[in-house]
């Protein structure tokens, strides 16, 4: 009782080293008195020679098989489920024989052999590992936004009222030069007057006469207020015609600077509207160029950097495509998403795209060049551990454990594990590890009990 005891505790050990490892677990009933599966002839005897008669009935096969010149069995397994073992032959829950597994299969540690019936039920299919460049596509998503650089403020450096606007609603069209709104201020007025009156000293100085010292202030004093004029935004043609007739306007037209959508004004009438030095009366915005507010995850930073040139699609316009380039970096991380903003100029010389829509943009980074890589769905990943099941040829397959790089498109990196040439699992391939795991466990429930009793297939002492 007390070696049962033993070997019972030796394979709970050794089935929790399997869970460890990511393997399957498998429930092994355990009777006293009764050869456990895989276990060598007289493991689970205690150590009454009379208590041997049920118990080692059971394992009569395996213990012939175990005879001078013949194969050894170490247990008995389904041939479509290798989670499925016995201590004895017999049908599977599939109605199908137990094929024997042998001591002297050859094969080594954590190696597995299937049978051709397996691979063809399980449509096992095998890829090889290649060598290459492996590119990175970084799929993300944008918003679309004004270009800020394109983005004009109208406002005046005097005070006055708006007496008549030309444009009232945000979203109209405006070209350069044409006319917002007409302006009355005190100011202004004043300083056309100063210029109509230099204009007009000027020119009777000349007239009458008089020295040329006093015609250079006079000219002097005329340029001051013309260049003040236009300080104060009248264009050159305004203050030509002001020179022209001589007659001051009451009111000042503004025009626009810039050609683009009207995006802002102050208020919601215009007309009547007193303004101040500074206030930003309008705003006009080019849309021939847009910005996409794009997301990028902190892992993807290290394949996209500024200047680098990306792709932009809307899902207003399928299958339409427009270039783009970053810009730059916000230049802190979103604490809340773990992304950093990068500002995407856009291209947008029909105007079709508009702010505030979500687009996807697509970045293409250098990757990894001359790179041993396999399929991604090759990869077995388990908690700290990724494995991929390698074909050895003739229905062996061996588990191995890798480091793995860039994945991208399908494709995953193997910094080490791999060598080009050999062929991996694409499918099916936990089954094989599970077996893997089986193996090794019921290899750790023999090697236990054997070093218990001090031989294998003897019956331990008391």
């Amino acid at each position: 009782m007390r070696n049962t005891r033993r070997f019972q505790f030796a394979a709970i050990v050794a089935l929790g080293a399997v869970i460890g490892a990511g393997g399957t677990l498998v429930l092994v009933r355990i009777v006293p008195g009764e050869p456990m599966a895989g276990a060598p002839p007289g493991a689970g005897m205690s150590g009454d020679h009379e208590s041997h008669g049920e118990a080692g009935a059971g394992g009569a096969d395996a213990a012939a098989a175990g005879g001078a010149g013949e194969r050894r069995i170490l247990y008995w397994r389904a041939p479509m489920d290798p989670n499925y073992t016995s201590d004895r032959p017999g049908k599977s829950p599939m109605g199908m024989d137990l094929v024997p597994v042998y001591e002297d299969e050859g094969l080594a540690d954590g190696q597995v052999r299937v049978s051709s019936s397996f691979l063809q039920n399980f449509a096992v299919r095998t890829a090889d590992v290649q060598r290459g460049s492996l590119p990175v596509f970084i799929r993300t998503v944008g918003i679309l936004a004004h270009n800020e650089e394109r983005v004009v403020s109208v406002q005046t450096k005097y005070a006055g009222w708006i007496e008549e606007a030309s444009v009232n609603n945000v979203g109209e069209t405006v070209q350069r030069g044409d006319v917002l709104f007409e302006i009355y201020s005190p100011e202004l007025v004043t300083t056309q007057r100063e210029f109509t009156g230099a204009m007009d000293y000027l020119r009777r100085l000349r007239d009458g006469g008089a020295y040329a010292e006093a015609i250079e202030r006079a000219q002097s004093l005329l340029e001051a207020t013309r260049e003040r004029l236009l300080y104060w935004d009248m264009t050159e043609a305004q203050i030509d015609a002001l020179a022209e007739s001589g007659t001051v306007a009451r009111t000042v037209r503004v025009f626009s600077p810039a050609t683009g959508f009207i995006v802002e004004k102050v208020g919601d009438s215009m007309e009547g509207l007193r303004i101040e030095p500074g206030m930003t009366v309008l705003k006009i915005a080019d849309h021939s160029t847009l910005w996409a507010e794009t997301e990028f995850y902190e892992d993807d930073l290290r394949h996209v950097g500024e200047g680098e040139a990306v792709e932009i699609e809307a899902d207003a316009f399928p299958g339409r495509q427009w270039d783009g380039r970053i810009l730059f970096f916000r230049p802190a991380v979103n604490t809340q998403t773990r992304t950093l903003t990068a500002f995407v100029e856009v291209a947008n010389a029909d105007l079709r795209l508009r702010p505030g829509m979500y687009v996807d943009v697509t970045a293409r980074g250098g990757g990894a060049s001359d790179a041993v890589m396999v399929a991604a769905e090759a990869v077995l990943h388990s908690g700290t551990r990724a494995v991929v099941i390698v074909a050895r040829g003739g229905g062996v397959f061996e588990p191995r454990e890798v480091l793995l790089g860039t994945e991208s498109e399908g494709m995953q990196e193997v910094t080490s594990g791999l060598v080009p040439g050999e062929q991996v699992l694409v499918s099916s391939q936990f089954l094989i590890d599970a077996d893997a795991n089986l193996k090794a466990a019921i290899s750790q429930l023999l090697s236990g009990a054997e070093s218990e009793s001090g031989e294998p297939g003897t019956r331990p002492s008391r």
